[in-house]
Formats: structure tokens, sequence, C-alpha cells
């Protein structure tokens, strides 16, 4: 093949691809900046919903590799390569994947779902999967819980997303219940004043209309009559005030004559020999 051959082999390749190439260039230098574009708007939209850093990053990500893929596919397909086969390859590849991490992939799902809904934060005490502690970490695939005794737990999200959860910390007050036993010869009335003094003379059990400390008769027991003291406080006061109320509440009960009972057993012992004896006679 001579020079000339050459040059228009070249300028017949030119012709035929150049227009592609050049399209193809174009439609990546734009698409790229389009992508671009859209993920700062994403990223705004996220800021002011105030997402999650993880699930904010998380997601960014996806999107821009997801629209590159595209990208790439039309890029290739506007020079002329065939993207069908690609396409299906890729789906193959990713129906593979999607059926080896099943689990990982219902625990990314739960991961997305706590982090949108915020059923709980980091830092809130909740009870969830038979553990109970203050949140540490929020991630896409697991959550850190440091339970009472100082001990990590690591929950799937998976599981946590499809379970009950209490969150005892969202509302930021809490109402407690204390169940204070009594002789049934003892005077309710004074029981309950005592009780209710107890809990009134604490700044920070919370007074309000709705949320005015109260002792009821909450059972009449085998054993007991059961006062339930019932008042409301915040988080942060919350045990300070049970600890003190259970301990202090004993001491007053008692101090004031009224007992607490625990449960008894009446035994009655018959003599069989005397019974017998009764009977022959």
């Amino acid at each position: 093949m001579d020079t000339q051959e050459w040059i228009d082999a070249g300028y017949n390749l030119i012709v035929e691809f150049g227009p592609k190439v050049i399209a193809a260039i174009l439609i990546w230098i734009i698409g790229g900046w389009l992508i671009g574009v859209l993920l700062r708007g994403i990223k705004k939209a996220m800021n002011r919903a105030d997402y999650e850093v993880s699930l904010k990053q998380f997601l960014l990500n996806l999107i821009k590799w997801s629209l590159k893929i595209v990208l790439i596919i039309v890029v290739l397909g506007t020079v002329g390569v065939e993207t069908t086969t690609f396409a299906a390859v890729i789906a193959a590849a990713g129906l593979a994947i999607g059926l080896a991490l099943q689990g990982s992939l219902a625990n990314f799902a739960g991961g997305v779902l706590i982090l949108l809904i915020k059923p709980f934060k980091v830092g809130d005490w909740i009870s969830a999967q038979g553990v109970e502690g203050s949140v540490k970490e929020i991630s896409i695939f697991n959550t850190r819980i440091i339970t009472f005794g100082n001990q990590e737990a690591v929950v799937p999200n998976g599981k946590l997303s499809n379970d009950n959860i209490v969150n005892y910390t969202s509302q930021g007050i809490r109402r407690e219940a204390l169940t204070f036993g009594i002789g049934y010869d003892d005077n309710i009335k004074e029981a309950k004043e005592i009780l209710l003094n107890l809990v009134n003379e604490h700044e920070t059990v919370l007074q309000s209309e709705d949320k005015t400390p109260m002792v009821v008769v909450s059972e009449l027991g085998d054993s007991s009559v059961n006062l339930s003291l019932r008042y409301w406080a915040k988080n942060e006061d919350f045990w300070g005030i049970h600890w003190h109320v259970l301990e202090e509440g004993k001491a007053r009960l008692e101090a004031a004559g009224i007992s607490i009972p625990y449960p008894q057993r009446d035994v009655h012992h018959y003599n069989l020999d005397n019974i017998e004896v009764s009977k022959n006679g």
C-alpha cells in the first residue's frame, strides 16, 4: 500500500468516525458538567433535609457512579460500539452480586430507612432486638449500641428496621410509675400522702396541669394493696429521682408504721391421729 492509499484510508476514517468522536467528546464534557450540577443540587437538598453524613455521602456516590455508567454507555454508543451486550453484562453482574449479598443488601436497605425515617439518633437510649442502651453509631449496614454495662452491641440494620423499637429519650421527658405495696390494715390515705409529698419535694419533677404527680391504688394483690406513684421528669433527671424515691419511699413508709408486706402463705396443720381417734370413738 503506497502513501496515497494510506492517506485515503486515513481520510475515510476521519470522515466516518471524526464526527462520532467529536460528538462523543462533547457528550462526555456536557454530560460530566450536567452530572456535577445535578450532584450539587442534590447535595444542597440533602443539607436542607438534614440527612445523616454517612447516608448523604453514600447516596451521592451511588448517584454519581450510576450517572457516570449511563454516560459511558451513551458515549460508547455514539462512537459505534455495540452497547446492548455491554448493558446486559452489567445487569447480569448486578443480579449475581445482589443474590450473593442478600443479607448485606437487606441491612443496607434497613440502614437507609433508619437514616431517612430517623426513629432514633446517636445518643438516644433505645430498646430493640433484645438489646437496651445508648446509640453510639448508625452506619449503612449496622447500628452500634452501648449497653448499661458498657458493652458494645452491633445490631444489623435489616433486623432493626423490621422490628419494634422503643426510644426512651426521643420525647425529652419520661413518665414513671413506681409500685409500693402496703398492708391491708394500713391507712391508704396516709401512705398516699407520704409518697406524694416525697415526689413534690423534688424541684426537677415536672408540675403542670396535665403532668401533676399522683398516687392511685393500682391493684388489690394477694398480700398487699399496691399503690402506683406516677410523675414526669426530664430524661437527664429521670434516674436520679427514680432511685431516690424508691429508697426514701420505703424508709418514710416504715417510719410512719406502714408495713411493706411480701408474699406469705398460711399453713394449717392437722393432727391426723386425733381425727382418727375421734372417728373410732
